[in-house]
């Protein structure tokens, strides 16, 4: 692991990542293939196939060009970037331009991500995007909205009526054409980029996944009004929603410079309690620490310290 990467496991999933807000946010979950934003494009991003782009904003879309030309670098497929569907040209563009300077365009793959149109990545694994509640205006003034998304694993559980009966009876259901089974989904990550609280909390493949990577950029109970403004979560929104949500475990990333990780446990601690506190942990907490003998120039890698 890279750094100042920070990692949470939980049920099997290493969640790992980096989020301050206005510098640079990505999450990574190896197990799955795949990545939520894509920030400047560490590593640990270049080395999944899957990156879902929650919006264009700098600082969570800023690795795309480094992501398709270090994927070619390092002999690797040129992968697969999901982004709304507004941005497909300008991400088209933006690569094209970067020939322009680079002199070779790298081979990408940039897809379309439509609010509840189903994504398989692989035969038991989907990506659902979702609406969620932070428009970005563009230089026309038209409106952007952005994406959240969750990674449902999909089984085939047999209906009840038939359990008991031997794998030779099944398959002779099977060939007369009867259903033998009904699909069965489990929500395991959902992410939800930037945004303000909203509807989309209480979608079932939101509020149930095992995981919640959801945002809470402001703390301070001045910045209640900044939060509205720029579309953002404040520490009173969690307090609403948290015990509405049925996830085992909440992440809380993209916290704003101005706040300081203990200061910002303390206020979530004194504002949840600690029943819902178990739940609930600061990305930022779970960094890995350079170790004194790493070689290199302490700045050679976002985010170390």
């Amino acid at each position: 692991m890279s750094p100042g990467l920070a990692q949470i496991v939980h049920a099997g999933l290493h969640i790992q990542g980096f989020s301050l807000a206005g510098e640079e946010t990505f999450f990574v979950v190896p197990e799955l293939n795949l990545a939520f934003d894509v920030g400047r494009a560490w590593k640990e991003v270049l080395s999944v196939d899957y990156v879902f782009l929650s919006h264009g904003h700098m600082d969570h879309a800023a690795g795309i060009a480094y992501y398709f030309a270090q994927r070619l670098f390092l002999d690797n497929s040129p992968g697969h970037l999901f982004v709304p569907e507004p941005l497909v040209e300008p991400v088209r563009r933006m690569l094209r331009a970067w020939a322009d300077i680079d002199g070779h365009e790298p081979p990408s793959n940039v897809h379309a991500a439509y609010p509840g149109q189903d994504i398989p990545l692989r035969r038991d694994l989907i990506v659902r995007p979702f609406e969620v509640n932070h428009p970005c205006r563009r230089r026309d003034r038209t409106v952007i909205h952005s994406l959240g998304y969750a990674a449902i694993e999909v089984r085939q559980k047999l209906l009840e009526e038939f359990v008991g009966l031997t794998g030779p009876q099944l398959v002779e259901l099977k060939n007369r054409g009867i259903q033998i089974t009904r699909r069965l989904e489990l929500p395991l990550v959902a992410y939800c980029g930037d945004t303000a609280p909203g509807e989309f909390l209480e979608l079932e493949y939101v509020r149930n996944a095992k995981v919640l990577l959801l945002e809470c950029t402001f703390v301070e109970p001045e910045h209640r009004d900044r939060a509205r403004a720029g579309y953002h979560i404040h520490v009173r929104d969690l307090c609403e929603w948290i015990p509405r949500l049925n996830n085992e475990k909440i992440v809380v990333s993209h916290l704003s410079h101005r706040t300081a990780l203990a200061d910002a446990k303390a206020v979530l601690r004194r504002e949840l309690g600690e029943e819902l506190m178990q739940r609930v942990v600061l990305l930022m907490e779970h960094r890995l620490r350079r170790s004194r003998r790493a070689s290199g120039p302490p700045g050679d890698q976002p985010g170390t310290t």
